[in-house]
C-alpha cells in the first residue's frame, strides 16, 4: 500500500506532458508562473483607454487579457523549464545549486500569491475607479460611477477559466492526433502534421463556421428583415425631387431602411425658410438602396456600376445638376447618411442643393467594418465616377459646387474613392470628413506625412493650405493661421475617438496618438501595454457613442461649421449662422 502511495504520489508530480492520464493536460492545476503574468494582465486592464467604459465591459477587458497574459507566462514557463533543469542538474552536481522546491515550497509560494495578489487587486480596483471617474469628467459626463469591483473580478476570472480549458482541450486533441499519426508515420513527421492540422481546424473553425456561417449569416439575415422596414415617423415623400417618391425611378421599397429614413426626412423648402428667413427650394435627395441594383442581374463591381448609373439618372430626372451644390455622401453599414450631416448644407444654401447616396450593404455598421469595409470604397469609387464624369458635361460656368462628406465608414468610402490628397483636391470643390476609421486612405497618407511638431491628432498639413482637423471646429479651423484655399477640406476628428485610432499594430506597437502632448480629452494616465492596449481600444469601439459630442464617435453639430468653411453661401450674416446653429443643436441626431 505505501509502494502505492510512493507511485500514485511520483506520478502527480510528473509534468502534465509526460503524464499516463491524458486528460490531466486539461484538469490539472494552473500554473504557478503564468497565474501570476495573468494577474499582471487583469491590474493592466484595470487602466483608463480612450473613453469611459462600463462595469461589465471592464470585465470582458480582464478576462480576455488575463488570459492572454496566462498563455504568455505558460509559454514563457514552458521554453525555461528545459534551461532551468540543466542548470539544477550541472549545480547539484558541484554543491553550487540548492535542490530544486519541494511540494512544500510551492504551496507557499501559492499562499504568498493569493495574499499579495488579493491586496493588489483590491488596491488596482479601487484606483481603477477613480480613474474612470477622472475621464468621465474630462469628457463632460457625471462623475458618478457604478464599478462593481466583485462582479469584475468574477467576469474576468470566469472568462479567464473558460479560455484557459478551451485552449487545453484544443491542445489535448492535438496531443491526441499526433499519438494516433505516430502510429503510421515518425514522430516528428507526426508532430508538424498535427499541429498543422489542429491550427487549419481552429481557425477553420472559428473564421468559417463559428464567425462566417454564425454570427455573419445571423446577423445579415436579420439586416435584410431590419431593411425592409421602416422608422417610426417616417413617410413616403410626395417631393418629385426626393427618390421614392411616386416620380421617382426608385421605388419606396428599393430605398431600403435607411434610404427611407433619409428621403423621408427631407427638409421641405418651407421649413428651410423658417430656419434661415430666407427664400428657399425644396432640396434633391438621391438614394440608391441595393434592392434598386441587384435586380439588375448583375455583381460586384458590375453591380456597383449598375447603381452608380441609376443615381445618375435620378439625378437628371430630379435636376440635380442644375442646383447650386451638388453633394455625394458616404453611407455606413446599411446605408445610413447622418442628417446632421446633410440638413446644413441644405439649409445654408436655401434648398438650392441635391445631395446623392448608394447603400452598399445589409450589414450594421460594425460588422460591416469587419468584413465588409472595402465594398465602401468599391461603392463609392463607382458612384463618384459616374457623378463627376456627368457633371463634367455641364458647361464649366454653370456646373454645380461638387463637395463631398461622410462620417466613419462613410468617410472612408469617400477617401476610397480618390488616390490620395491631391487627386481629391484635383477632382472636388470641397469635403467634410467626420470620423473617418484609421485605415482611411487619404487621412493615413496627410497623417504620416504632416507638418512637423503637429501631433497625430491634430495633424497640419502643408501648413493647412487645404486640410484642417478639428474637435471644436469654431476655433480649431482657425489653425494655423496662415491662408486657407479652396478646395476646402475638413476632418471632424475627436482626439479620443476609438473608431479613427483601432489598428491590429495596437497588439504590439505603441501608438503615436499616445506620444506626447495627449489629445485634450484623454487623460495622462492612459498608457500603452503590448496586447491589453489593444483589446481595451477593441471594446472602447462598442462605448464610442456613450460620450457626448465631441468626444469618442460624436461629432454633434460639428458639420455646420464644418460646412459654413467648405461650402459659405452668399449674403449670410453671423446672426443667420446663429440662429442655423441653435436649430441644429435643437434637433441633432441621436448617433
Amino acid at each position: 500500500m505505501r509502494h502505492a502511495a510512493s507511485r500514485s504520489l511520483t506520478v502527480a508530480r510528473r509534468p502534465y506532458w509526460q503524464h499516463p492520464e491524458p486528460s490531466w493536460v486539461v484538469r490539472r492545476w494552473p500554473d504557478l508562473s503564468a497565474t501570476c503574468l495573468a494577474t499582471v494582465f487583469f491590474w493592466l486592464s484595470l487602466t483608463p483607454s480612450l473613453v469611459p467604459r462600463p462595469w461589465f465591459l471592464q470585465g470582458v477587458i480582464g478576462g480576455i487579457t488575463a488570459a492572454i497574459g496566462y498563455a504568455i507566462g505558460a509559454l514563457l514557463a514552458r521554453l525555461a523549464r528545459p534551461v532551468l533543469a540543466a542548470a539544477q542538474r550541472r549545480f547539484v552536481r558541484r554543491r553550487r545549486f540548492p535542490r530544486p522546491p519541494g511540494e512544500r515550497a510551492r504551496a507557499h509560494a501559492w499562499q504568498a500569491y493569493y495574499v499579495a495578489a488579493g491586496g493588489l487587486t483590491v488596491l488596482a480596483l479601487s484606483e481603477s475607479a477613480r480613474m474612470q471617474r477622472e475621464l468621465r469628467a474630462l469628457q463632460d459626463l457625471p462623475e458618478t460611477l457604478t464599478w462593481h469591483s466583485m462582479m469584475i473580478s468574477l467576469m474576468a476570472l470566469t472568462l479567464c477559466a473558460v479560455l484557459l480549458l478551451l485552449a487545453r482541450a484544443v491542445r489535448l486533441g492535438t496531443r491526441t492526433l499526433i499519438q494516433g499519426l505516430c502510429r503510421f508515420v515518425p514522430r516528428p513527421v507526426a508532430v508538424v502534421a498535427g499541429l498543422l492540422i489542429s491550427a487549419t481546424a481552429v481557425l477553420v473553425g472559428t473564421r468559417d463556421i463559428v464567425f462566417d456561417r454564425g454570427v455573419v449569416d445571423v446577423v445579415s439575415h436579420m439586416s435584410e428583415s431590419t431593411d425592409r422596414g421602416t422608422k417610426e415617423g417616417i413617410v413616403q415623400s410626395g417631393s418629385r425631387f426626393v427618390s421614392g417618391s411616386p416620380r421617382s425611378l426608385i421605388s419606396w421599397r428599393e430605398l431600403g431602411y435607411e434610404g427611407r429614413n433619409f428621403t423621408g426626412s427631407t427638409p421641405s423648402a418651407r421649413r428651410i425658410r423658417e430656419v434661415t428667413h430666407r427664400p428657399a427650394e425644396d432640396p434633391v435627395r438621391v438614394y440608391v438602396g441595393r434592392r434598386a441594383f441587384e435586380g439588375l442581374g448583375t455583381a460586384g463591381a458590375e453591380a456597383y456600376e449598375a447603381g452608380a448609373e441609376l443615381a445618375v439618372a435620378e439625378l437628371e430626372r430630379a435636376g440635380g445638376f442644375d442646383r447650386e451644390v451638388l453633394a455625394v455622401a458616404g453611407t455606413t453599414g446599411m446605408g445610413w447618411v447622418n442628417s446632421t450631416d446633410a440638413e446644413p448644407l441644405e439649409y445654408l444654401h436655401g434648398g438650392d442643393t441635391a445631395i446623392v447616396a448608394m447603400q452598399y450593404s445589409y450589414l450594421p455598421s460594425w460588422l460591416s467594418f469587419v468584413v465588409d469595409k472595402e465594398q465602401a470604397g468599391r461603392a463609392n469609387r463607382a458612384l463618384m465616377k459616374a457623378v463627376r464624369a456627368r457633371w463634367l458635361e455641364e458647361p464649366a460656368g454653370s456646373r454645380p459646387e461638387l463637395v463631398v462628406f461622410g462620417e466613419s465608414l462613410g468617410a472612408y468610402g469617400i477617401e476610397a474613392a480618390f488616390d490620395g490628397p491631391d487627386d481629391l483636391l484635383s477632382k472636388v470643390d470641397g469635403a467634410v470628413l467626420a470620423g473617418s476609421p484609421g485605415f482611411s486612405p487619404v487621412r493615413r497618407e496627410i497623417t504620416a506625412h504632416r507638418d512637423a511638431g503637429s501631433p497625430v491628432w491634430r495633424p497640419q498639413y502643408e501648413q493647412g493650405r487645404h486640410f484642417r482637423f478639428a474637435q471644436w471646429p469654431a476655433k480649431d479651423l482657425a489653425r494655423p493661421p496662415g491662408p486657407w484655399r479652396g478646395p476646402r477640406v475638413v476632418y471632424l476628428q475627436n482626439a479620443s475617438d476609438p473608431i479613427v485610432w483601432w489598428s491590429w499594430d495596437l497588439a504590439l506597437e505603441r501608438p503615436r496618438w499616445l506620444s506626447p502632448p495627449l489629445g485634450p480629452d484623454i487623460t495622462e494616465e492612459v498608457g500603452w501595454f503590448p496586447f491589453v492596449t489593444f483589446w481595451q481600444t477593441t471594446v472602447d469601439l462598442a462605448v464610442s457613442y456613450d460620450v457626448d459630442a465631441p468626444h469618442g464617435h460624436r461629432y454633434g453639430t460639428g458639420s455646420v461649421e464644418a460646412w459654413i468653411a467648405v461650402a459659405p453661401p452668399d449674403g449670410w450674416a453671423a446672426a443667420d449662422y446663429d440662429r442655423l446653429r441653435q436649430y441644429m443643436e435643437k434637433r441633432k441626431a441621436p448617433y
